[in-house]
This record gives structure tokens, sequence and C-alpha cells, in this order.
């Protein structure tokens, strides 16, 4: 007698979203991310992004597995190494088009969520919009669609272990691009009238960024144990974040990870202003910005509005942040309260 073949298991549904971007990116896409959770509780979520992101990705809640994706700059890669069916649902949240339409078309998959361009007339979604924010712009994607979806949901758990320098102020200098970064020198000015008022002061960088975090630690007298340059892993770097006194950066992807633990923080605009791609409304996030013409945001020198930011204005906003805790500083400063972000378009 013939034995029965087992039955198969049944398929599980899947549906990849394609954001194959930095930190910042992945973290102002949460909200979205989380809202497709939502919508599709018995799918498999896959995120199509960096390899190094998938920590990131895991503490969103809503990703059950990282895709590698990526490309030089902020390009659409070539191809998603995707097996297995076609996607029951693919959603677009790495551009308006069209190289990203037509790499998940490609996939074939059964519905693709995306904005319109007119050089994908195939793809009937709704206008973008290159001035809205960031985490507003892809939970507009997703309501068109029908998809309930809250760009204040962007809150990260707490890290599970210690902070290496709990209460300490955290210095970035570096960002993606030159544009965006402050100067060093500016930096460690700033470390230093806060090391005089008993302050610890630590200095993170990525990978490629040892070179400006020693500058900055030379320039600074920074001790070797509050420098941590070559890039943290992602449960230190998270764990520092938030256990932070406060946080100081250009607009960058630490800058976001701040918002997503509600670490107080100082971010610094320049090329492209906070209405773009700034940190929640809330006393504890401040921002510093001289408004003027919209810069590059991969220019290859620092954008002529972020130079004219000064330290005392840096400083003024780290008193601002400390009376937060304590009694009203002698001079509080004018703050400037966070502006509702920005991807850039893709290239044709």
């Amino acid at each position: 007698m013939t034995e029965a073949p087992a039955p198969r298991a049944p398929r599980v549904p899947r549906v990849l979203v394609l954001r194959a971007l930095g930190l910042g990116d992945l973290l102002a896409g949460v909200p979205a991310l989380r809202a497709l959770r939502r919508a599709h509780p018995g799918h498999e979520l896959v995120l199509a992004g960096p390899e190094e992101l998938a920590p990131v990705a895991a503490a969103t809640g809503a990703v059950d597995r990282l895709l590698p994706a990526s490309a030089p700059g902020r390009a659409v890669p070539r191809a998603l190494d995707w097996t297995g069916p076609p996607p029951d649902v693919a959603v677009d949240l790495h551009g308006n088009g069209p190289p990203s339409h037509r790499l998940l078309m490609g996939l074939r998959p059964r519905r693709l969520l995306a904005f319109a361009h007119p050089r994908t007339p195939e793809v009937d979604g709704p206008p973008w919009y290159a001035e809205e924010h960031e985490r507003d712009r892809w939970c507009r994607l997703l309501t068109w669609y029908g998809i309930d979806a809250d760009p204040t949901d962007l809150l990260l758990p707490r890290p599970p272990g210690p902070s290496p320098a709990p209460g300490a102020v955290v210095l970035h200098p570096g960002a993606g691009a030159p544009s965006r970064r402050w100067p060093v020198e500016r930096y460690a000015a700033v470390a230093g009238a806060l090391r005089e008022r008993g302050r610890r002061v630590v200095v993170t960088g990525g990978t490629d960024e040892a070179d400006l975090v020693a500058r900055l630690a030379e320039l600074a007298g920074l001790p070797a144990t509050d420098v941590f340059g070559g890039g943290l892993p992602h449960d230190r770097l998270s764990a520092l974040v938030a256990g932070a006194r406060a946080v100081v950066s250009g607009d960058t992807g630490i800058a976001h990870l701040a918002a997503a633990h509600a670490a107080p923080s100082v971010t610094l605009f320049g090329p492209v202003p906070p209405r773009r791609w700034g940190p929640p409304a809330h006393p504890r996030h401040r921002v510093l910005w001289h408004p003027g013409p919209d810069g590059d945001p991969h220019g290859r020198e620092p954008d002529p509005a972020l130079l004219r930011i000064t330290v005392e204005e840096v400083l003024g906003e780290l008193r601002a942040l400390d009376a937060l805790d304590g009694p009203a500083p002698l001079d509080p400063p004018a703050s400037r309260p966070p502006e509702p972000a920005h991807t850039p378009a893709e290239a044709p």
C-alpha cells in the first residue's frame, strides 16, 4: 500500500517593503512599517534594506525578516534576491519612482502600493509632494490605500542593556555628506564649555568617520573612554542614546535615533529645513536652523545655513534642555519649535 504524501504546509502570504536607505530613513519609516504590520497580521513582513540595519528593523516590532539590499548613495538597488512566489503585497517606501517601481513590478506582486509617477502610469497611487515631512509622507501613502497610519508612532522600546556612558552629552560630528557636517572645531568648543560645567561628553561616529571622531576627541581633550568611533553596534549605540543627557548632531541618523528613544536632542539643520526631516514637536527636541534657500543635502562643502549656527546657540539650547529638569537658566534662549521633513525624488 502506497503511503500518502504528507500534507504541504500552507503558504504564508508575504509583504515586501522596499526601503534600502540609511538609519534615519528606516526610523522615519517606522510609523508606516507598523501600519503595514497591523493591516497584514497574518503575513510575513520582509524589509528590503541594508544588512547592517537588521537589528534596528527587529527593534521596530514590525519586521519579520530583512532582505539585504542596498546601493551607493540613495540609489535604487539593481536587483532583489527574492525567492519563492511573488509578493502578495509590495510597498515602495524608497522613493517616488520610476526605478523603484520597476524593481518591485519585476517581482510581479499581486498588489503594489506606491506613489504615482508619469513614467509608470500603471501605478495608480497618490501624488508625491516634495515638501512633505518624511514621516507624514509614507503614512499618507498608506492612508490613500485604505491603511490607517499614525506618523507619531515612532518610539522604539528602551534597549535592554546599560548605557556605556549614562547621563553623558553625546556629540556626533558626522553625517552622510559634508554639507550636513557642522565644523568639528565648533563641536570641540561645545565640548569644552560643557566639561567646564562638569558634564561628561562623549563622541560617536560611523564606521568611516574614525578620523573625524579622533580630531574632535583631540581638540576637546577627551579621554579614550569617552570616544566611541568606528561605529558602535546598534544595541550599544541605542543604549548610549537612550541614556544620554542630550544628543547633539546634524541632520543624520543619530538624531532620528534620539527621537525614537525620546532622548533630549539638539539637531543642527543646514541644507534641508527641519520641516522635512525634523524631530517631533516636543520641548526635549530642539532644532537650530537659519532660514534661507534650500541647499544640497549631499553637497561636498558645509552648507552656508549650517555654518551660520554658532557655538553659543547650541549651548543655549542645551541650557534650555537642562531647564526642563531644574530651575530656569539665567539666560534662557528663544527656542524654535521643530517644524513639520524629505526623501529626494529618484532620478528617472
